[in-house]
């Protein structure tokens, strides 16, 4: 058990389409990341700070939807 729960059972939470969308955009990132990191183009720090960029925008995603899926009870929260 983790967490009180069993294992194998996996699922993204109750903010799915936030999760999938920081995924995307990691994606996104990460490419832009390495075509400008190993291809041999003139304006490759383009590539390379857009991709940093891209991931560090993707954090905002990972925050919100960390946060929309944490879970106290009511008296855990004394009302």
């Amino acid at each position: 058990m983790l967490l009180g729960r069993p294992w194998g059972r996996c699922h993204p939470g109750r903010c799915a389409c936030l999760l999938f969308l920081a995924l995307l955009i990691d994606a996104a990132g990460l490419a832009l990341l390495l075509v400008g990191i190993f291809a041999s183009l003139d304006y490759w720090d383009f590539f390379v700070y857009s991709g940093a960029l891209i991931l560090a925008f993707s954090l905002l995603f990972w925050i919100t939807w960390y946060s929309l899926n944490i879970e106290l009870s009511l008296e855990k929260l004394d009302l």
